[in-house]
Order: structure tokens, then sequence, then C-alpha cells
């Protein structure tokens, strides 16, 4: 691995951190005190950043630029990424942007793309992504959901759930069975459907640190018109793992979470002496601040060794879920240090508790973590049977 920026490397580097310098306001910036029933309001809030994005042509890093995207390389995703993360800046749109968008560029209708596209890159329709069922979350190709032709139409009845941001999105993108009788892959397709469509409904599910960030979505007797069919009958399995975005490096994890130790790390040098701090009775807890420190760097050198596949016209595979795994867990542990850091304080949250009861809910929020985009037990077959070349059984 080289370490180095090139020279065009280094002044794309540099016009990313004058750019955030210049245009990021400390009110845009994320925040781990924001909670998720906050999420509308942030949207809006941060609507004159992503003008500032779409005005630079940085909305969508990966995308075609005859999609409007800007067209970066990987090395250009892997800075820009980096940057973003160093200056906190807020996240950019995962399921318009980084899934259903690039979805649509390869296999949607010209259609599809004029009708959807500029409106993923101008903001104005927020998407959701339907693909866990009560009974296929891991075992995804296990999904029921079930879609039925007739005539210009598909009725869908079935349900989703764990679909994040459902209560504020305007379309969702979904797997849905259309062919019973096939092997499991084969016989789901891809769809499109407007969240105001009659037989849809969006239940809550509130989460172990309160936030309503997760959703049931109940569908009963929905129809979807036929256009809204993405690519081939029975092939949305193989359309709904397409993704532009290479960058598979989690670089953005790896600096949220030197950033969260750094930040636990200033709150200790600046309480230790207030008594909401039991470093100084606990000196074994200043081991575990500097694994948690060691451990970020590591994770960030995982990130670098993925994005450097990538540069060499490579596709990760175990690799990546080498990276996702240590980051997802890693998590976890910073924020079990934290609440060990704060001892009995660490149990609280709120406007009154230390640093807003950061440790505490984020330690309840980390749950999540080692769940979301395949499971820990999922990444670990992933390695020990693709990097590691061991028998599934």
């Amino acid at each position: 691995m080289d370490f180095r920026d090139t020279p065009e490397e280094a002044a794309f580097r540099q016009e990313v951190r004058e750019f955030l310098k210049t245009e990021l306001r400390d009110e845009w910036k994320a925040s781990p005190d924001e909670g998720e029933e906050d999420v509308a309001e942030l949207y809006e809030r941060r609507r004159p950043w992503r003008e500032k994005l779409a005005k630079k042509g940085w909305i969508a890093p990966a995308w075609p630029k005859e999609y409007g995207g800007a067209g970066l390389t990987v090395m250009q995703q892997f800075i820009m990424n980096e940057e973003f993360a160093e200056a906190r800046a807020p996240a950019r749109d995962i399921f318009g942007v980084g899934m259903v968008g690039p979805t649509l560029i390869v296999h949607g209708s010209e259609e599809q793309k004029k009708e959807h596209l500029p409106r993923i890159l101008s903001g104005e329709v927020r998407w959701c992504q339907g693909y866990s069922e009560p009974e296929a979350g891991s075992d995804l190709a296990s999904l029921r959901m079930r879609a039925v032709k007739d005539g210009d139409d598909y009725v869908i009845n079935g349900q989703k759930i764990w679909t994040s941001v459902a209560q504020w999105a305007q379309w969702i993108f979904m797997l849905a069975r259309t062919d019973p009788e096939a092997p499991k892959h084969r016989g789901i397709s891809y769809f499109l459907a407007d969240m105001k469509t009659p037989g849809i409904e969006v239940r809550p599910l509130i989460d172990l640190s309160g936030r309503r960030l997760f959703n049931e979505v109940f569908f009963e007797n929905v129809r979807v018109p036929a256009r809204n069919l993405v690519g081939e009958e029975n092939r949305g399995w193989y359309i709904g793992a397409t993704t532009l975005d290479f960058e598979r490096s989690n670089v953005g994890a790896a600096v949220g979470n030197r950033l969260l130790v750094e930040d636990l790390v200033k709150f200790v040098q600046e309480h230790a002496g207030e008594g909401v701090c039991t470093l100084p009775r606990h000196r074994a807890l200043r081991h575990e601040l500097a694994d948690r420190m060691l451990e970020a760097h590591v994770a960030r050198m995982l990130s670098v060794r993925v994005v450097a596949l990538q540069a060499k016209g490579l596709i990760p595979n175990y690799e990546a879920s080498v990276v996702k795994t240590y980051a997802s867990e890693l998590t976890q542990r910073i924020y079990n240090t934290g609440v060990k850091v704060l001892g009995l304080y660490g149990a609280l949250w709120g406007d009154e508790a230390p640093d807003h009861g950061r440790y505490a809910r984020g330690y309840l929020e980390s749950v999540g973590t080692t769940i979301a985009a395949g499971t820990s037990e999922i990444q670990r077959n992933i390695i020990a049977i693709r990097g590691l070349g061991l028998p599934r059984d």
C-alpha cells in the first residue's frame, strides 16, 4: 500500500478541505446529541448545505457525470469521504444517492431515470429501502412479500420491517416475490413505489435508546404500476445488488470512531477532577482508552487496504467484511468504555447528564451497528469462506 497522495490527489484533498472550511457551518455539522425524532427538521435545516454540494457537483460523487454525478475516481471518493468525516460534515443521502440512484443508472428505463434521478439529486424526494421482512433478515432471499401482475399493475401484499426513515420517505424501493415456484434467488423482482399509494401503512418501531428510526411497513393490495418494475421480472435479486459506488472502505466509520475516542479523551481531561469521571480511581481505564485509540487507527489501516485494492482495479470481498465487522464492533467498545469512564453517571442521558448522556445513549444505539448492513455473524461467514477458504459446514 502506498499511503502517499499523488500530486493530483493531494490537490483534490486540498480542494475538499478548502470547500469544507469555507462552506460548512457549525450548525450543519453532525452531532451525537441529535435525536432521530429530529430527522425531518434536520433535513430542512441542512438544505442550504445540500445546495452548496449540488452547486459544486458533489451530491453524487460516484455517479457518472452524464447523470449529474461527479464521476470521481475511487481514490477521490476515498479522499472526499475521509475529509468530510474529519470535518464532521453530515452524512450524504444513503438510500437515494447511494442505492436506488445507482441501480436506476444501470438497470432503469429511460423513463425511470428521467423521473427519479433529478429529484434524488435535488433532494426533493427522500427514499427508504424495503428489503428485510420478519422472516427474512440475514437470509433476505427468503422474503415472502408477494407481487402479482394484474393488467398494467402489480398487486403487492406483505410486510417489511426495520425500514429506516420510512415515516419521512416519499418513495420506497423494494424487493418482492413474483414467482413463488422459482428457486428463491430467481423469483424476486425490484419495484419502486410512492409511499402515498393506498394500502401502504407505516408503523414506528422504537429502539433501545428511544429512537423512532425504524418502522414496519405493511402492504395490503397495493397497486404499483408495471412501469415501476426495475429491469426484468424475477431478476430483482441481482438488480438489488447493483451499486456504482465501489468505495467500500468505510473510512467514514473509521474516522468517526477516532473522533469519538478523541472527544472522550478531551472530556476526561476537562472533568477528571469534578467527580464525574472514574479514570483517576481506575487506572486500568487509561489502558482501555489507549486501546480504543489504537484500534481506531487500525480501522483506518484496514480501510486503506480496501481502497488500495480498488485503486488497482480489484473488487474487495472478504476485505470489506473485515472492515465492516471491525468498525461496527469497535463503535460498541468505544461507547462501552465511555460508560465505564463516567461510572454511575454513565447510565444517564439528557441535557442534565454529563456530556448530555452521549455515551449511555450511544451504547444503546450502537447495538444496531453489528446488525445493519449484514450481521457480524454473516460477515464472519464471508471472511471464513472467501477469505480463509474454510468449508461452509
